[in-house]
C-alpha cells in the first residue's frame, strides 16, 4: 500500500512551484485565483518568475524549491503550474527520504508524469495526475475544477460514460494500482534507474502534439521493453491532435493481442474538461460496462 498524503482543509497554505518549462507571468493570477476560490492559501515557489532558457530557473534553484516546499510543515500540498519539460532533469537528485518522510500531496500532469513515476517508486506516495489549474490563460471548466474536491474529502472516483463518450477496445475486467500519464516521458524512463513499473498496474495513457507514427514507435518500444504485457490493463486518454480513428488502429494493433481490459475515450489530459486522477491507489477497470473506479488519494 502507498502512502496516503493527509487531506486538505479550509485555511490550508500550499506551495506553488515551476519545475518544468518557463511560466508566462500573465497566466499566474487566474491560477491563483482558484487556489483562492478553494479556499486555500499559496507560497510561490522562488522559480515561478525565472527564465533559465527552456526552463524556470537552473536546475538547481528548482531542485532546492523542491525540497524547501517538502521540508515545510505548513504546506500540505505541492502545486506545478506548469508542464512541458524539465523535471526529467531532477529526477536523480530528489531527497525521495524526505518527501516519504513528511508525505504531501503532489499535483500536476504531463512533464509532471516524470515525477510521479519516480515519487511513487522511491517515496512510495500516492501523488495526483490532474490539470495545472488552468489552462493556459483560460480558467478551469467546471468539472475539471470539481475534481480539485477529492483533496479536501476522501472520495471514490466513478468514471463512466456520464462524462464523456468510452469506447472497449478489450472486454473484461481488471484490478490493480493506477498509474501512468504522458506515453513521452514514460517512455523516457526506461533504461533508467526510475524505469516505470508497471507489473500488475491499471495503466493510464495521454499525450499532446505526437503525430501517429510516433505514438506507434513509443508503444513499441514498451512493447520491446515487455512493460506492455506486464500491465493488468489500459485507460487510453486523450492525445490531442490526433484523429480518433487512427488513435484506436494504433491502441488495437498493440494492446489488443494482450487480451486485458482495454477502454479508451477518457477525459485526461490535455483536453477539456481534464479528470484529476490519484496514482498509486487501486483501480477497477470494467471494460464491459466502461467504468472505472478509483479508491480516494487521501486519508
Amino acid at each position: 500500500m502507498k502512502i496516503r498524503p493527509a487531506k486538505l482543509t479550509h485555511g490550508d497554505t500550499v506551495g506553488v512551484i515551476a519545475l518544468s518549462s518557463p511560466l508566462k507571468m500573465e497566466q499566474l493570477p487566474i491560477k491563483l485565483e482558484l487556489l483562492e476560490r478553494l479556499g486555500l492559501r499559496y507560497q510561490l515557489g522562488q522559480t515561478i518568475a525565472q527564465f533559465d532558457g527552456f526552463l524556470a530557473g537552473s536546475d538547481e534553484e528548482r531542485l532546492v524549491d523542491l525540497h524547501a516546499m517538502i521540508a515545510d510543515k505548513n504546506i500540505k500540498a505541492i502545486f506545478c503550474v506548469r508542464g512541458g519539460y524539465g523535471i526529467g532533469r531532477l529526477l536523480d537528485k530528489i531527497d525521495y527520504q524526505l518527501l516519504q518522510e513528511n508525505p504531501k500531496i503532489i499535483w500536476g500532469f504531463s512533464d509532471v508524469t516524470s515525477l510521479h513515476v519516480a515519487v511513487n517508486q522511491y517515496a512510495d506516495l500516492v501523488t495526483f495526475h490532474g490539470p495545472m489549474l488552468s489552462e493556459s490563460s483560460q480558467p478551469l471548466d467546471e468539472l475539471s475544477e470539481k475534481m480539485f474536491q477529492q483533496l479536501f474529502t476522501p472520495m471514490e472516483i466513478h468514471y463512466d460514460e456520464g462524462i464523456s463518450k468510452l469506447e472497449t477496445i478489450v472486454g473484461g475486467v481488471a484490478r490493480g494500482e493506477l498509474l501512468g500519464g504522458n506515453l513521452n516521458r514514460l517512455v523516457s524512463t526506461l533504461a533508467t534507474k526510475f524505469e516505470v513499473d508497471l507489473q500488475d498496474k491499471i495503466v493510464v495513457l495521454e499525450d499532446i502534439h505526437e503525430s501517429p507514427d510516433r505514438i506507434d514507435g513509443m508503444l513499441n518500444q514498451l512493447r520491446l521493453a515487455r512493460k506492455l504485457e506486464q500491465a493488468r490493463g489500459f485507460v487510453i486518454g486523450d492525445f490531442n491532435g490526433v484523429e480518433e480513428a487512427e488513435l484506436l488502429k494504433i491502441v488495437l494493433h498493440y494492446l489488443k493481442p494482450l487480451n486485458k481490459p482495454v477502454v479508451a475515450g477518457f477525459k485526461i489530459g490535455h483536453c477539456q474538461p481534464n479528470i484529476g486522477l490519484p496514482l498509486g491507489v487501486e483501480a477497477i477497470l470494467d471494460a464491459d460496462e466502461k467504468v472505472l473506479r478509483i479508491l480516494p488519494g487521501v486519508e
